[in-house]
């Protein structure tokens, strides 16, 4: 806990000394202003404004449909929470891919329009343009590799990623590839965890994994389901520390009986 009393706000540097000081990077998302404020306030180290907002705020089945204008409404709510933790905002779909000057132009309008203090973006060769292009403007920029939702139509699965020979050694080389190109961190989801570890071990920024072992220089979770506000999502790697959704279920069900008898509000709760 000395940690968090000692660091006033965490950079990308910051995370690179708990890296090479071998303390794990701590990472969640989250979406609006209160959100942000309860987890900043508990001292994790970065948030993640995800496009899986597109999925737990918005209800869609995939991340694909969230444009660049919600993501900057997303991210700017959570911005005005913060007061220690690094806030990195998804590159939504369609922003990017394909198109480096594109890309830079979102990265910019995400940093310029939200406050936030870098971005993610999922692949590893076919996006080094953009990376490098994105970097020329100073803004930082997170990896991602493995299972990325962004490209679901492309693998047809959710399944675990790079379990044979030939994904796993692209994922190797994309991983350096993106260090290379000057990202400060690369998440890897969903990965047999001995190849997590080796990827971990080779480079020098620091790795976060989700549900991919515990060889990775940090984790990172969706708040909603670690925090069990989701019910329906249950893979092998997520840790329940609530159970919200019957917990806030159980108060409005209390709140619509406490009504309907004629018991709130009471003579104590009126003026």
């Amino acid at each position: 806990m000395s940690v968090h009393k000692e660091i006033k706000r965490i950079t990308t540097h910051t995370l690179q000394e708990f890296k090479d000081g071998g303390i794990k990077i701590a990472m969640l998302t989250a979406y609006d202003f209160s959100m942000a404020r309860i987890i900043d306030s508990a001292g994790i180290d970065v948030i993640l404004v995800g496009d899986s907002a597109s999925n737990v705020m918005a209800g869609h089945e995939t991340t694909l449909p969230i444009t660049l204008d919600q993501m900057i409404y997303h991210a700017s709510s959570v911005v005005r929470g913060v007061s220690r933790a690094l806030v990195v905002v998804d590159l939504p779909f369609g922003s990017y891919q394909g198109n480096s000057r594109l890309a830079l132009e979102s990265a910019i309008r995400i940093m310029k329009e939200s406050g936030a203090h870098a971005v993610k973006m999922e692949g590893g060769a076919e996006i080094k343009e953009s990376v490098e292009r994105i970097l020329t403007a100073g803004i930082p920029v997170m990896g991602h590799l493995g299972l990325t939702p962004q490209s679901i139509y492309k693998f047809g699965t959710y399944t675990v990623r790079a379990k044979e020979e030939e994904e796993a050694n692209k994922l190797i080389r994309d991983a350096k590839l993106l260090e290379q190109s000057g990202c400060f961190a690369i998440v890897l989801e969903k990965i047999p965890a001995h190849l997590a570890t080796a990827v971990s071990e080779e480079l020098h920024i620091p790795t976060i994994g989700i549900g991919a072992g515990g060889g990775t220089d940090g984790q990172v979770l969706v708040a909603h389901d670690m925090l069990g506000i989701n019910k329906e999502f249950k893979p092998r790697f997520l840790r329940r520390y609530l159970n919200l959704f019957d917990e806030v279920q159980g108060a409005v069900k209390q709140y619509v009986e406490d009504i309907k008898a004629r018991d709130f509000p009471n003579k104590e709760e009126q003026y």
